[in-house]
């Protein structure tokens, strides 16, 4: 089994939608740290579990100065941008998202999620 890691810098901001009083329900910014994981028992035609700037273009490109909430489609936590990240990799089976020092939120896909994008 091959493995690649990739980990950037996501600037952006988001507003969460929550059922009870917090100030994380007003827009604000994190400088998230996303690792994107993958994952083949064979190498693609070019040599590579997936491209590290593939990875880049599907994620951080896509993520990087925006507002999440327009982005993801759903509400933007942690663990919900984590998610979204996995299903946006060919490959990936999990991806960490630390929003601060001290708070990291990981997903770890099903064999079933890890598939090939086009």
């Amino acid at each position: 089994m091959y493995y690649v890691k990739k980990t950037f810098e996501v600037s952006g901001a988001h507003r969460l939608e929550l059922d009870y009083a917090s100030k994380c329900t007003q827009m604000h910014g994190h400088n998230w740290l996303i690792t994107v994981y993958c994952r083949a028992a064979e190498l693609d035609r070019n040599g590579m579990v997936v491209d590290f700037a593939e990875i880049k273009r599907r994620v951080a490109d896509r993520l990087d100065h925006q507002v999440v909430n327009d982005v993801i489609g759903c509400n933007p936590t942690a663990e919900n941008i984590a998610r979204w990240c996995q299903q946006q990799v060919s490959r990936c089976y999990r991806v960490d998202v630390q929003e601060t020092a001290g708070n990291v939120a990981t997903y770890v896909a099903d064999d079933a999620e890890i598939g090939m994008l086009e």
